[in-house]
């Protein structure tokens, strides 16, 4: 078997959240990855929260010729061949983007070809998974952000997660200064709290949006509300600040879903920076890289879950790996896959219940992928 084929279609997705009578509206940039062989079999990858054209770009204009010919079984061999191309000198960023996609859709391809789910290649140590709702997002008032936490449980969901920080470093000339985004999401937690009640898991997440000092003062804040992880609290994941908010907080620190680089892992764990390492499939070089991490993560005792959203990928390898656990159903994000795909498997009571359909056991929808090429691409808007 050959491949005979690469293509990119990069992708601004709309994207509708309601809640009590009130429509929000956004976009997320997503790029497809078709990996074709000579025997008509054809695998799909993606990557997300990223600039989509420049995915494309760099997958159509020169990972593609480097890959035509090659045997795609071999996901070692080309994932090695990906990193001398894209990421000779230790870059990261859209070079691992790129490789996230194009491995996964080999690892589909391989799944296809084999006649097996990826989560069994991958070590099918369990075929259900829980997950955590994230549900809590800039765009609702306190009210609202309430009243979305007790839908969400209403269906079944037992663990939530909302952002904090929002944007605070990056908006902070507005004026918006960080002391008042901080105090008003201690206000924020503290209704998600009281509308949920105390046996329902809140996580929180900056989205590297904060420093030290703001972060260190939100986590100390909130302590009393029971967080069950606290990711992305500082910018740039800075692994020296990890690990001295970690020292000072009684709330578990969790990083890394846009990380690039396997030693960006290894020298958080070896700081002893974070409590929760969450590579992302679809972000951190695919299922290939993904597998050395949430195997350094298992020889540091330390805990391997999923963050950054897209959990119909994300929930192979958490099901495939013995030390899998937690994989995020980012309700937006997962609007966005219903947009492009077909065949997604729906969580029940917290849980996502993984095919048996070969590969990665949904399809794209061709039709409406070639409708939704022809909107606009989102020039750098795409991330939400």
């Amino acid at each position: 078997m050959k491949i005979t084929r690469v293509s990119a279609t990069p992708l601004n997705l709309p994207v509708s959240v309601s809640i009590s009578g009130r429509t929000k509206t956004t976009s997320l940039s997503v790029c497809l990855v078709d990996i074709e062989t000579d025997t008509g079999l054809i695998g799909t990858g993606m990557t997300a929260i990223t600039e989509e054209e420049v995915i494309g770009s760099i997958v159509n204009d020169i990972a593609a010729p480097h890959l035509i010919g090659l045997d795609p079984m071999r996901h070692e061999q080309l994932w090695d061949k990906l990193y001398w191309l894209l990421t000779p000198r230790g870059q990261s960023g859209y070079g691992s983007h790129a490789m996230a996609a194009l491995d996964l859709a080999l690892w589909d391809l391989k799944g296809k070809a084999l006649n097996q789910p990826c989560w069994r290649l991958l070590g099918g140590a369990r075929h259900q998974v829980p997950v955590y709702a994230t549900f809590g997002f800039a765009f609702f008032d306190r009210e609202e952000l309430a009243e979305a936490a007790k839908s969400w449980v209403a269906r079944g969901f037992k663990r939530l997660k909302m952002t904090v920080g929002h944007h605070g470093l990056q908006r902070r000339d507005e004026p918006r200064p960080l002391d008042e985004v901080i105090t008003e999401d201690v206000q924020r937690i503290r209704a998600v709290r009281e509308a949920v009640g105390p046996d329902v898991q809140i996580y929180i997440d900056a989205n590297c949006s904060l420093d030290y000092f703001h972060a260190l003062s939100l986590a100390q804040r909130v302590e009393p509300y029971g967080i069950s992880f606290f990711e992305e609290p500082v910018s740039h994941n800075d692994i020296p600040n990890l690990a001295k908010l970690r020292a000072k907080t009684s709330i578990p620190l969790a990083a890394g879903q846009n990380e690039g680089l396997a030693s960006r892992f290894r020298d958080m764990l070896v700081a002893q920076a974070v409590d929760v390492v969450q590579p992302n499939a679809c972000i951190s070089g695919g299922f290939t890289q993904c597998l050395r991490i949430a195997g350094m993560a298992a020889a540091f005792n330390t805990r391997f879950a999923n963050g950054g959203a897209w959990p119909h990928h994300n929930m192979h390898l958490h099901a495939g790996l013995a030390n899998g656990s937690l994989v995020e159903y980012h309700s937006v994000a997962v609007e966005c896959c219903k947009l492009v795909f077909d065949g997604l498997p729906e969580p029940e009571a917290g849980v996502l219940t993984l095919p048996e359909t070969p590969g990665l056991g949904f399809v794209p929808n061709r039709e409406r992928i070639a409708e939704l090429a022809q909107r606009p691409l989102s020039r750098g808007i795409g991330k939400a």
